[in-house]
């Protein structure tokens, strides 16, 4: 490669030739400009990083107005120094422009946690959240450029909807925690950001609402999608668990339902009590059953449990007429209906599999039967004790 003092006139004047070439500057050893057949001009740097002794070059940039001569030589004596001083700003370069996307992040979070982790349904939210909101707001910017304002704007813009704003602000959470342990960026930026307050749903059937729902279940001619829900009424499952339940999970002998780890939320085995009327229901169930097929309720795919409920649900809760009532509020009914019978809040969030107490205090306000007595009680005392009763 040829030599020569650099000035901005030799670099004006210097004559396309057939092939690239570069002039390096006698006066900054490591500084050239690099002339391409266009024409086109570009300063470069290269130098020898001193720890692994790799050469490299740096593009500075394009002569012209905005980057002039005497810019682009000032540029090229702080990368040589930092060069000295054992930097090495071409490869950080590299590093960033080859740094991870958010649009990574999700498939690695995906693939090495989500998917391997998490239950389907959990999946199926994730990649709802990941694909209408992240990748489309997120997606294109590097996942350390990612800053606590850029979570906090995109939980705001779903501030009417707060159960999924807090959903997609704990999806985040969890991806840049990720990102943190992979060493993809120093810090977690939705980490501490406020969530909304949910208001939880407490919808739940009276005896009149239970009845009728009951009869409906028994006329019906979908016996199976019957009797799945009434499986979950009298133990409060997830729909999920029931329908996916098999024979070898039920000890009839000892009455008690196996929940495996891999069917419950909290991915842990759980040994639910069956009564009487569960147990029976089982029973009649299995009598007609074919023994070749391992599921309490099988799909219509061979090998398959029975998966959707959907047109049922709807058409059995327009019959039994339960306006803004989902399968799931027969879990709710089940707890509530235990409570107000007298039964302490620990008991019911044991049968349910709750793991915290806090969840099952939702239902504190129906367990009010005992402390109404004791009030009562003292009312009563005082009243025997009153001047009125004395005379």
């Amino acid at each position: 490669m040829p030599k020569a003092k650099l000035t901005k006139t030799f670099v004006d004047r210097i004559a396309p030739a057939a092939a690239e070439i570069i002039y390096w500057d006698t006066a900054l050893p490591g500084f050239g400009v690099r002339v391409k057949p266009s024409g086109v001009r570009s300063y470069v740097c290269q130098y020898r990083n001193r720890e692994t002794g790799e050469s490299r070059r740096m593009t500075l940039g394009r002569h012209g107005p905005l980057l002039t001569f005497h810019q682009a030589k000032q540029e090229a004596r702080r990368v040589l120094g930092d060069a000295i001083g054992g930097g090495d700003l071409a490869k950080a370069r590299q590093e960033k422009r080859n740094a991870p996307t958010v649009s990574q992040l999700t498939v690695e979070y995906m693939e090495r946690h989500a998917l391997p982790k998490k239950r389907p349904r959990s999946v199926q939210n994730d990649r709802i959240l990941i694909d209408k909101y992240v990748r489309p707001r997120l997606g294109t910017k590097k996942v350390e450029s990612i800053g606590r304002r850029d979570i906090m704007l995109l939980h705001a813009s779903l501030k009417d909807r707060p159960y999924q704003a807090n959903r997609l602000l704990a999806l985040l959470s969890k991806m840049f925690a990720l990102a943190v342990d992979w060493g993809w960026r120093a810090d977690n930026p939705a980490k501490g950001i406020p969530r909304y307050v949910e208001h939880k749903r407490e919808r739940w059937l009276s005896d009149e609402e239970l009845a009728r729902l009951l009869r409906v279940l028994s006329e019906h001619p979908n016996r199976r999608a019957s009797d799945a829900i009434r499986m979950q009424l009298l133990t409060g499952a997830r729909i999920g668990e029931v329908l996916r339940a098999e024979w070898r999970d039920i000890d009839f002998a000892r009455g008690v339902w196996i929940k495996p780890s891999h069917h419950t939320k909290q991915k842990r085995t759980e040994h639910v009590p069956l009564s009487g009327q569960a147990l029976a229901l089982l029973q009649s169930i299995q009598d007609s059953a074919d023994p070749e097929v391992p599921f309490l309720f099988p799909g219509d795919v061979p090998g398959k449990p029975l998966t959707d409920l959907k047109k049922f649900w709807c058409s059995v809760r327009r019959e039994a007429d339960l306006e803004n009532y989902r399968m799931h509020d027969n879990r709710h009914t089940h707890a509530s209906h235990l409570v107000s019978s007298g039964l302490s809040l620990e008991i019911v969030g044991r049968l349910l599999g709750h793991t915290t107490t806090s969840t099952t205090k939702r239902y504190a306000h129906l367990a009010d039967g005992p402390l109404r007595a004791a009030t009562e009680h003292f009312a009563s005392k005082l009243d025997a004790l009153s001047p009125h009763q004395a005379e």
